[in-house]
């Protein structure tokens, strides 16, 4: 098995096995304000949404997870099972390896066999550096072509990198690719942080740009420096050890992070809020804080793993905490949920 293969494997391996969340989890600190006279029936609340112009069923993104090595084809085959039968959007882990080796793609590509609304494809930021403009334009056709990817998530997981000792932390040039690769794609850009936040100062630069949406990735949920933890742990490197215990808890909590980007676009863009997101109920927080939709990866992971049954039965509660938050807040859209009362207790 190739180096990017086997990293791929320890982060889905670690993930299922260890615990790799945050010591804290900030969608606990929202309160929503129950409404007693909600003046809605259940039954009719619709939960539809259009995202990238696409219809979605529910405003739910699974993110992206994995990829890369034999063992993710069937986690993606039954995510992808999931996003067909609810409607809800998919992405997939970085498909960087499968760039590599052309062996891999079948690991991502099976998402083709299914009928998903929204499938984003997935390639890490500092990856654009080091090719450069012409090859990254080439690499993104590539990864959209492998999955018919209607988006693009670029990823920026420079405290996964700064941590891994393959890790890549080479972030000079990258908002130029950013914003160059923005103008030139037809396929819509997202730019997704994966575990430390976008700030109010870097959603003003991205939105200069013509990028299509932004993906908070804030911190609460899966720590990727802790997964890198347990990695370095695991064949005795002190240094990675140590620094990916130092900075387990690194970055803007998802609620703040998801205001303060919505702040400074001015609903320009669509926001995604991912980061901690466990249940309806904190879909239903973040919606109410105004994100467009909600992702959620590793509580997701665990029921993909073990079948396809097992991850339906996991959205489909998911959906049905969405729609009980909703109608104790008296709202029969997810539109009319922007309009709920809310209290913040960070």
């Amino acid at each position: 098995m190739n180096k990017t293969k086997k990293r791929k494997e320890e982060h889905v391996t670690i993930a299922l096995k260890e615990e790799v969340s945050a010591h804290h989890n900030f969608w606990d600190d929202i309160r929503l304000i129950h409404n007693a006279l909600p003046e809605i029936n259940k039954e009719d609340i619709d939960l539809s949404i259009n995202l990238f112009g696409k219809n979605l069923g529910a405003p739910l993104i699974m993110a992206g997870m994995t990829g890369g090595y034999q063992g993710a084809m069937k986690i993606n085959r039954n995510l992808a099972t999931a996003a067909e039968r609810f409607q809800i959007g998919m992405g997939v882990g970085s498909q960087r390896s499968a760039l590599e080796d052309k062996k891999l793609e079948k690991t991502y590509s099976v998402v083709k066999d299914f009928d998903i609304p929204l499938v984003i494809a997935n390639i890490g930021a500092s990856q654009l550096v080091k090719w450069g403009y012409n090859k990254s334009k080439e690499r993104l056709v590539e990864i959209v072509d492998m999955i018919n990817a209607d988006a693009i998530a670029i990823c920026l997981n420079f405290l996964q990198e700064v941590i891994q000792p393959e890790g890549e932390a080479t972030a000079r040039g990258c908002y130029d690719a950013i914003k160059d690769l923005s103008d030139e794609l037809s396929v819509p850009i997202v730019i997704k942080e994966t575990g430390g936040g976008i700030s109010y100062e870097v959603a003003k630069r991205l939105i200069r740009t013509n990028i299509a949406g932004i993906d908070v990735g804030g911190a609460g949920g899966t720590s990727f420096a802790a997964i890198e933890h347990y990695r370095a742990k695991t064949v005795g490197d002190k240094i990675r050890e140590r620094c990916g215990n130092t900075f387990w808890d690194w970055g803007i909590p998802t609620p703040i992070s998801l205001m303060e980007v919505k702040r400074a676009v001015k609903n320009k863009i669509p926001v995604i809020a991912t980061g901690g997101i466990r249940s309806g109920l904190d879909t239903a927080k973040a919606l109410v804080l105004g994100a467009d939709a909600a992702g959620m990866a590793r509580v997701l992971l665990k029921p993909a793993f073990n079948g396809k049954d097992n991850i339906v039965e996991e959205i489909e509660i998911m959906l049905e905490e969405l729609k009980s938050a909703m109608f104790l807040l008296g709202a029969g859209t997810v539109k009319e949920l922007y309009s709920a009362g809310v209290e913040i207790w960070i």
